[in-house]
């Protein structure tokens, strides 16, 4: 059945990723999506080749001229699922029910609530967050849990990574911990520098580095961090990566340190898909997800001397390494693969329109 997707962000973060994956996931099992996105966005110029794809303004939520367009768009698509993502797609859509379409917001945080009321049900990506919307008087019967999948790990091109060694000057001998996120507050990449710096730079035979990929309004100031620590020369901060994948490649090791207000974190997904060890913090989609010392190191939010501590232990133990890699294959194979989760998008769409 045809679904149409609705984000309406500007710049690309963990939500947009997600659609971007989503949705050429459902095109690989044979359904038929299209997307709306912000005109002139990241998602629009860069990363939709080859899907259905309009752009609208969605200039602010309070904006007529931008729902009556939005509207528009809508009652010309075919889909009778319309999904949307984060709060301006949602508060820009306004389907009366029982005219032929359903319209399923999907939250991937710990909004207010209120924007998101109107719609006709919801998605959460965590146990955790389908029982907030309950409790915050969303009806039981129309919220629905379904997790996010790991994208499969894209075939390791050699000639692309020698070329990132070379940029990053690595030796044969060097140890890479890589994060990946947004550089906001909710990610605590002060937290993992905070730790990073009570590393020695050696450890156990490895020359320690740590690539920081994403851009955000915190970089200035995880950058003057790193300096006023000394250890600038070990840290590089790599920006926003469209395609991260050579960098989870490159890893030895992948570092997520996360607030408690992080909902999910696909960066934990990613390093299980990827094969490599994980340390995270203990925020609430780990929480949730992670199992320390089986699949991860997990340690207190906001805790740098638990984190690097964490990193050492994983880092000077190969048994854990070959432990966890193992574990984290296990759980995506069992829990976070793709087919299964587009199963369950694909029963919950069909419940949805034989109830409408």
């Amino acid at each position: 059945m045809k679904s149409l997707h609705i984000l309406g962000s500007k710049e690309m973060g963990g939500a947009e990723r997600w659609l971007v994956r989503f949705v050429r996931a459902m095109a690989r099992h044979g359904e038929s999506v299209e997307v709306i996105v912000r005109r002139d966005s990241d998602l629009a110029r860069h990363h939709l080749d080859g899907v259905d794809m309009r752009e609208s303004p969605m200039r602010t939520v309070w904006d007529p001229l931008s729902r009556w367009e939005l509207s528009r768009l809508i009652a010309a698509s075919g889909a009778p699922i319309v999904q949307t993502y984060m709060g301006r797609a949602t508060r820009l859509t306004h389907l009366k029910r029982g005219r032929g379409k359903v319209h399923l917001s999907r939250l991937g945080g710990y909004y207010k609530l209120t924007p998101f009321r109107h719609a006709h049900a919801w998605i959460g990506n965590t146990k955790g967050l389908c029982d907030w919307m309950i409790q915050g008087g969303l009806p039981a019967e129309r919220v629905h849990h379904i997790t996010n999948f790991a994208d499969p790990a894209k075939p390791l091109d050699p000639e692309e990574q020698h070329a990132l060694r070379q940029q990053l000057m690595l030796l044969p001998e060097d140890w890479l911990i890589v994060t990946a996120g947004r550089l906001i507050d909710v990610k605590g990449q002060a937290t993992l520098i905070d730790a990073f710096s009570q590393l020695p730079a050696e450890l156990a035979g490895k020359r320690l580095r740590l690539a920081i990929l994403g851009d955000g309004p915190l970089r200035e100031a995880l950058e003057t961090q790193a300096r006023q620590l000394g250890i600038a020369d070990r840290v590089h901060f790599a920006g926003w990566q469209h395609d991260p994948a050579p960098w989870f490649h490159l890893a030895d090791m992948v570092a997520f340190p996360s607030r408690d207000a992080e909902t999910l974190g696909n960066v934990i997904l990613e390093a299980w898909a990827y094969g490599k060890p994980l340390a995270c913090t203990a925020f609430r989609g780990a929480r949730e997800i992670a199992h320390h010392g089986q699949d991860a190191w997990v340690s207190p939010c906001d805790d740098a001397d638990a984190l690097a501590a964490g990193m050492r232990e994983i880092i000077t133990n190969d048994d854990l390494q070959r432990d966890m890699i193992r574990a984290g294959a296990g759980r995506i194979e069992a829990e976070f693969g793709e087919a299964a989760v587009i199963g369950q998008y694909r029963a919950l769409y069909a419940q949805l329109l034989d109830n409408r």
